[in-house]
């Protein structure tokens, strides 16, 4: 009995980590990533291997018969530059159609106009900030006045002014400390 009672906040802690408790028990199952599994292109006997002269197998070199990654994302891409490296040739009509809907070419300096655009963009506040931001940000470092502060409320309450209104009371910059605690 006392030994179940003591298995129990065992447990407990264990269903809390529930993931690499069931990785170390071998109860998950790690799947391989989809995007890094590649085929291997199956191994072919010439049809005349003895009269072929094959050349000596040489280890470290890759296989002659699987096409590099890159090269199956070009063919993807574009097969006719796959089909014919480095002859890229003239234009297709597609081609042609596609840069003459493009329009007129953009000016030259457009990546310093699009900066500054982005600069301008960023600097100003949007109104979902002002909305929820909308009082403002006091200064950094600055300590403000307590019994000042609660006269100048208590002024306001009695003259029916809301608390917003008035400027806060301020003792200056605090002094700034090596660490938190000193």
């Amino acid at each position: 009995m006392k030994r179940s009672i003591l298995l129990i906040p065992v447990l407990l802690v264990a269903a809390c980590s529930a993931n690499s408790v069931t990785k170390t028990l071998g109860l998950s199952t790690n799947s391989p990533d989809e995007f890094t599994v590649t085929t291997r292109t199956p191994l072919s006997v010439p049809p005349d291997l003895a009269a072929a002269s094959l050349p000596p197998p040489t280890p470290g070199l890759p296989r002659p018969q699987e096409v590099p990654l890159t090269e199956q994302a070009k063919e993807a891409l574009a097969p006719q530059l796959a089909l014919h490296p480095g002859a890229a040739g003239a234009p297709s009509v597609g081609q042609n159609v596609l840069v003459s809907e493009a329009g007129v070419a953009p000016p030259a300096n457009i990546r310093a106009q699009v900066a500054a655009d982005a600069a301008k963009d960023s600097a100003a506040e949007s109104f979902t900030e002002r909305l929820m931001f909308w009082h403002s940000k006091p200064k950094p470092d600055t300590l403000v006045d307590a019994p000042a502060e609660a006269a100048r409320l208590q002024k306001d309450s009695a003259l029916g002014k809301p608390a917003t209104t008035g400027d806060t009371p301020t003792l200056g910059h605090a002094k700034k400390k090596f660490l938190w605690f000193f």
